[in-house]
């Protein structure tokens, strides 16, 4: 059993731990760019050889306890991969523990949010994406990656930012003043507040690594130009973080590249960030 970050401790036990990791590494419907199946394992190599200290929060959140479940490896048909999210989902929403997921495609959040707005009955769903993922069905599944906000659309408050690639069948789907298009953001910050205010109390987050700019992450299935920078982004999460219950996240499509470390890095990175965003100040 490989263990977060590679410390050992008691921490990181089912038992002890406070945080529990859960990969999904399917790629069954990705359309271009292939090899997000590979990417939780260039996520932790990168995360092996990340430094544990955040200096912006001053906190070693690793000492929470990081445990590793064993992978949702579903790969029969995109129902079948849904089915078994959603139900592990179900089960460990059971447990006291903070719920975090790795991809896999993103269409392995699906199931994931379907169970969260189900326990939580004003879920927002908080979507950082280079694509608006809101088509009904597409390649003849509602599961595919093309799909992955249009069930949360139409059953809980969808919160997207960075969007900046969608068809025009998905214009109807989008709930009104709540998608924040990344020409619109571009040269300010005011987006940041207007979003969180379209918010309610409990939020899950779902992260698609092609929001961020490929000069700075491509190793993504679809890399999109004119996507969010690094600081503007963490900026941004730690305040969701700081007025709202962030209920859990999940982070999709790193798909890694030969000799290029620098996306795999980003995501371990970022998955740290978060989970001391969430465990800043004793919470």
């Amino acid at each position: 059993m490989r263990n977060y970050a590679g410390v050992e401790g008691s921490w990181n036990s089912y038992e002890k731990a406070q945080i529990l990791l859960q990969s999904i590494p399917y790629d069954g419907t990705s359309t271009w760019g292939k090899g997000a199946d590979k990417g939780f394992e260039a996520f932790m190599d990168a995360t092996d050889n990340m430094e544990l200290y955040d200096i912006e929060t001053q906190s070693e959140v690793y000492r929470r306890g990081v445990h590793i479940l064993d992978s949702i490896t579903e790969s029969a048909s995109p129902e079948a991969l849904f089915k078994a999210v959603y139900d592990s989902t179900k089960f460990l929403l059971n447990t006291d523990k903070f719920l975090s997921y790795f991809g896999g495609e993103h269409s392995i959040s699906i199931g994931v949010i379907k169970a969260f707005y189900e326990k939580y009955s004003n879920l927002t769903v908080l979507q950082l994406d280079a694509h608006a993922d809101l088509r009904p069905s597409y390649h003849g599944s509602p599961y595919n990656h093309a799909c992955a906000l249009y069930d949360a659309s139409r059953n809980c408050n969808l919160v997207q930012v960075g969007i900046r690639s969608m068809d025009i069948e998905e214009k109807q789907y989008i709930q009104s003043g709540n998608c924040f298009f990344a020409h619109e953001m571009y040269g300010h910050n005011r987006w940041m507040q207007e979003s969180i205010e379209r918010m309610t109390e409990d939020v899950y987050l779902t992260i698609d690594l092609d929001a961020f700019d490929p000069s700075i992450l491509a190793a993504t299935g679809t890399p999109e130009p004119g996507g969010l920078s690094w600081y503007d982004t963490l900026n941004y999460l730690r305040q969701v973080f700081k007025s709202k219950n962030v209920v859990g996240f999940d982070i999709v499509e790193l798909a890694p590249e030969v000799g290029q470390k620098a996306s795999s890095f980003l995501a371990a990175k970022l998955y740290y960030k978060l989970l001391s965003y969430k465990f800043e100040d004793g919470q």
